[in-house]
């Protein structure tokens, strides 16, 4: 007798996105008015030609003949993408590590930031959340999770899947087995070490107390709380993998936004790292490839966890990319390709500094009707708190009825988002300047 993943069942509700998603077509359905929307991190304006002629070249290469060529030949993705992607025919499989020519050109772009890593340590993918998602699958399901409360959910949901938390307890809005990093304002959005954590471990003595956990989700620039990770702050969590053979997760997907050079963008900038962290990023909002998909991971060949030896992990990893999926789509890498040209970067960065202009416009309309703001310069979202001490779910549901705008409910990243909210700076300008006018205008505090 077939029977189900039992774990999906100990989820305490449908995924975040897609609830809010119901909850504005339930509303627009019913005042047949059109919400404005700065709820998901979804890119809206159009790519840079340099990446989409490149797109566009690499699927006419995989028909024969038919004389294709880029708009602009002196355009430097013309050289890159017939002479050493060499896509200029038809391709089948690639490798499931990601096209060789786009993973050197990954390892240029750390040396940007000064950070040296082989390319045979970057594995291309359809996207960051996937690999979030598919990264905790070789590591044993013994492993005590933490997890910055709040956080996107994808880190926390996939090890509920997976079988790492026990039941979700309602009235503290956290699931037993995993810990919770605490993020507020007192601490500056900032997670402390779980130094202090100690569990019960059964084992032939019987049953004894075990210090520490085993696997760590940091994001930074962190998502929903836009707060980044100082060089000392990341330092401390390195010391304590290492000293404790534990793993790092690091999301890095937000990193081009960070406008501060005294800020980190990768996590192998501090010393050690590369002894115990998995560095996860992603084109999706650096190129507008959310609907694009790629993305990559990095697994150094030094990274080491109990019971292992250098590039053990790194081999993991590799066999289970290489068991579960068979690369990212040829087409997509040479839009990636195209992306880190010197061409695409400029371009790339223009775009990023246009989402950040939004990010202004959306802080500063939303403290001059006195509603605490907090991050927006080196992200692009917005965190706030609620007024009034209000409920994350009762003020997205006051928003909406009163200015249309719609946001994210802090409570649904984690409890410690319970009395903030979320907006997000992707979207069109004239929108954005529409959406908080009418937070201006219309908002009742």
């Amino acid at each position: 007798m077939a029977t189900i993943n039992r774990n999906y069942k100990r989820l305490a509700a449908g995924y975040l996105f897609p609830e809010i998603g119901r909850r504005t077509d339930e509303w627009e359905k019913k005042t047949g008015l059109k919400a404005m929307k700065l709820g998901i991190g979804n890119t809206t304006e159009p790519m840079s030609e340099i990446i989409t002629d490149t797109l566009a070249a690499a699927s006419y290469a995989l028909a024969e003949g038919n004389g294709f060529k880029l708009k602009n030949p002196e355009l430097e993705t013309e050289d890159i993408l017939l002479r050493d992607a060499k896509l200029d025919n038809y391709t089948g499989y690639g490798a499931e590590q990601g096209n060789e020519f786009l993973r050197e050109q990954l390892v240029k772009f750390y040396l940007n930031i000064g950070v040296k890593l082989d390319s045979t340590e970057f594995f291309v993918s359809d996207g960051a959340k996937c690999d979030s998602g598919n990264i905790q699958s070789i590591f044993g399901l013994e492993n005590i999770v933490a997890v910055q409360d709040p956080a996107y959910p994808v880190y926390v949901d996939t090890n509920v899947i997976a079988g790492r938390a026990g039941l979700f307890d309602n009235e503290t809005g956290q699931y037993d087995g995993l810990v919770y990093m605490l993020c507020n304002e007192e601490n500056g959005f900032m997670p402390s070490v779980p130094k202090d954590y100690t569990s019960e471990v059964i084992d032939g003595m019987g049953i004894s107390e075990r210090k520490g956990v085993d696997m760590i989700y940091l994001c930074s620039p962190n998502n929903p709380t836009s707060a980044v990770m100082t060089k000392d702050k990341i330092q401390e969590f390195v010391d304590y993998a290492r000293e404790n053979k534990a793993v790092i997760i690091f999301d890095s997907a937000y990193a081009a936004f960070i406008k501060d050079d005294n800020l980190p963008r990768s996590i192998y900038e501090i010393p050690g790292a590369k002894e115990c962290a998995i560095e996860i990023s992603s084109f999706s909002k650096y190129a507008g490839f959310t609907g694009v998909r790629a993305g990559w991971s990095i697994v150094p060949k030094d990274l080491v966890v109990e019971g292992t030896v250098p590039g053990e992990v790194h081999g993991l990893w590799n066999r289970r990319q290489c068991t579960f999926f068979n690369g990212a789509s040829n087409i997509v890498q040479a839009g990636a390709i195209a992306a880190l040209s010197n061409e695409g970067q400029k371009a790339c960065m223009k775009q990023v500094n246009f989402y950040m202009d939004n990010a202004k416009i959306i802080r500063e309309g939303l403290n001059e009707v006195g509603l605490k703001t907090f991050g927006g310069d080196n992200a692009p979202y917005i965190w706030m708190q609620t007024p009034n001490k209000m409920d994350s779910w009762n003020f997205f549901d006051k928003l909406l009825e009163e200015t249309r705008v719609v946001g994210t409910p802090g409570s649904g990243f984690g409890p410690s988002g319970q009395g903030y909210f979320r907006l997000s700076a992707f979207g069109h300008r004239e929108n954005v300047e529409q959406a908080v006018q009418s937070i201006k205008d219309n908002l009742r505090l």
